[in-house]
């Protein structure tokens, strides 16, 4: 069957490329091209797709998980929307109902949220990390990159004629900085297909994505073959290429002194990762989880290798991947999820299945792609991440700490800390969901890198601009019931808490959604705010059945034998942390909770770990 695959895959590639709207998803004629051309949009508004083989296995860019619908599933594909867009005239943000604006962002934010710390007692730090991580494979962060390191004018008298500008205002009497002269925080509108000229500017803005919408690593992989064979694959033994340093592994690092990593301080800390995507160099959680999975894959490929002496590096890479990716799932959604969502929730609603054994929920009716709804609620995470980082050493004493927000595109101060940071991940607790958030995640988000910054304000702003509906529309789409006033929220937000949005919003359909989500009590047996348990179960379901290499299927191309499916459902992250983790030799099993009665901290010898023997190839001692 590899073969047949290898096979599909060299005449694939032999095959004359295929020209698609990215937006549409049409076929585009050669004059077509020639347009976007001279337009210079191909990067952003054409797909160029190699003919679908039915044989091959996962592509690298996505493409042709349905082979009916080619370009879905590839980078630069739109998403849905649960619900219509709501916009006020030129797709500006929605009016009140009384037809005022709605309230300022950052009004609304420091109205309903306080600042402070608590922590959580049930979460491990590892657990917003990881979350954080799984979130690059699927959201794009050109966004956030666009308001930090290319359009930093929009407070200034330059980005009141920059179309691009929306800057967050602040209200005179704010409680933080009515006791200072900032009065603005800037932001940018979100990259859409109509910003990036795909599409005409007199249709509905839609967020324009780089990244594929399957759960297939593709910012640890790449989202094409091409960055994939350039920056990632050392061609040799189904590697990826790695460097050495201070007696870690790490992948490889630029050599010009032009880098992403902005915030490293030079001379010493001059690391920044040169990947397909260079987002693992982002926030510190991606950055974590991208060098654990790194190391993972060549961990993986070695074994392989001496299992397998007869195979080829491609064979070696592509199945190592195929095997890391399914590792990614499994913990995504038999450890994360269940652990924020209920497993008994997620059980009942068809997410995850009690038996070990395959099942197939592909469906190809359905489309690969995400629905906006879902990339939104994820910002959600934001109200628990706990704004410090504590560091220990490998027996648990405490040794010191760093702001998070110091260590967004700081990369190479991990050189001489990974190993007490990877220590302190799975000891440190999250912050507590209790309406109260971190003071540097409503303060200074981005550190050195912007004077004031609230990643709360910013995620409502960032709301509206979307064109979400009313919040009580999507309660109306999660519950069946309808809510005309304030008090018919009360079967999910708590009466002191309804007060607080009286005293922002005139009107109960004038609620953001964000807001909403943020004072609503979680959901029976979880941890998640009911709505966006809601809208995450709708698209957690979307990416098993749009899939059609859903690691679990027993009839994929290449898919697992069952002994290997057993295999990958021993993965854990605490698994992961014994195998790559520096100087972690000792943790909890469940390492999204806090130590502690029935989790105590063990001997990595006593972790559950995968066995690689179900991938011996017996022929190669024919060979």
């Amino acid at each position: 069957m590899f073969r047949l695959f290898l096979l599909g895959l060299i005449s694939c590639l032999r095959a004359e490329s295929i020209f698609y709207d990215s937006y549409s998803g049409n076929v585009l004629t050669h004059e077509n091209v020639k347009l976007y051309i001279k337009r210079n949009t191909t990067f952003w508004c054409i797909n160029e797709i190699q003919p679908c083989k039915s044989l091959e296995g996962r592509r690298v860019d996505g493409s042709c998980n349905n082979p009916k619908y080619p370009s879905r599933g590839a980078p630069h594909t739109p998403t849905y929307r649960l619900l219509p867009a709501y916009y006020d005239k030129d797709f500006e943000p929605r009016k009140s109902k009384s037809g005022e604006p709605l309230p300022l962002s950052r009004s609304v934010r420091t109205n309903v949220l306080a600042e402070g710390r608590v922590p959580d007692l049930r979460f491990t730090q590892l657990l917003t990390h990881f979350w954080v991580y799984i979130l690059g494979d699927i959201i794009s962060v050109h966004d956030s990159v666009n308001y930090v390191l290319w359009t930093t004018h929009c407070c200034q008298e330059e980005g009141k004629k920059d179309k691009a500008c929306t800057p967050n205002i602040i209200p005179d009497d704010d409680p933080v900085h009515r006791f200072s002269s900032i009065r603005c925080m800037n932001l940018t509108r979100p990259m859409s297909f109509q910003s990036q000229g795909c599409v005409r500017n007199d249709t509905i803005p839609e967020r324009i994505m780089s990244e594929t919408p399957a759960l297939d690593l593709n910012h640890i992989y790449g989202a094409s073959l091409e960055i994939l064979n350039a920056k990632g694959r050392l061609f040799k033994n189904g590697l990826l290429k790695f460097e050495e340093e201070n007696g870690k592994l790490w992948p490889p690092s630029m050599k010009t002194k032009e880098t992403l990593c902005i915030l490293n301080q030079p001379p010493h800390e001059t690391r920044c990762h040169d990947t397909p995507n260079s987002g693992s160099n982002s926030i510190l959680g991606s950055n974590l989880f991208s060098i654990w999975t790194w190391r993972l894959h060549n961990r993986i490929a070695t074994t392989l290798l001496k299992l397998n002496p007869c195979w080829s590096d491609d064979r070696l890479f592509f199945t190592t991947r195929d095997i890391v990716i399914a590792i990614n799932i499994q913990i995504i959604y038999y450890e994360l999820m269940p652990a924020l969502m209920g497993y008994e929730n997620l059980v009942k609603e068809g997410v995850i299945s009690t038996n070990k054994e395959f099942r197939d929920p592909y469906d190809k009716a359905f489309v690969p792609q995400t629905s906006l709804e879902f990339m939104y609620v994820q910002r959600w995470a934001h109200v628990i991440q706990e704004g410090r980082i504590k560091m220990y050493d490998e027996n648990g004493y405490y040794l010191k700490e760093q702001r998070l927000v110091n260590m967004t595109l700081r990369t190479g101060y991990l050189v001489d800390n990974l190993e007490y940071i990877t220590q302190g991940a799975f000891r440190q607790p999250a912050a507590k969901y209790d309406y109260i958030v971190d003071p540097d995640m409503a303060e200074t988000i981005f550190g050195q890198m912007q004077v004031a910054s609230d990643v709360f304000a910013s995620d409502l702003t960032k709301g509206r601009y979307f064109g979400f509906a009313p919040y009580v529309e999507y309660r109306k789409l999660c519950s069946g019931k309808t809510y005309s006033t304030f008090k018919d929220l009360l079967d999910v937000i708590d009466p002191e808490r309804i007060e607080l949005l009286k005293e922002k919003y005139k009107h109960v359909e004038d609620i953001d959604l964000m807001t909403g989500i943020w004072l609503e009590r979680p959901v029976k047996g979880g941890y998640l705010p009911v709505t966006a348990y809601c809208l995450m179960v709708e698209q957690l379901h979307r990416l098993m059945v749009s899939d059609r290499h859903w690691y679990e299927r027993p009839n994929r191309p290449n898919a697992f034998t069952l002994e290997q499916l057993l295999e990958v459902r021993k993965a854990s992250v605490a698994e992961i942390l014994c195998a790559v983790g520096d100087t972690v030799t000792e943790i909890q099993p469940h390492a999204f909770y806090l130590p502690g009665k029935g989790n105590e901290i063990i001997s990595c010898k006593k972790i559950q770990k995968i066995s690689l023997w179900p991938w011996k190839d017996w022929k190669c001692n024919e060979k």
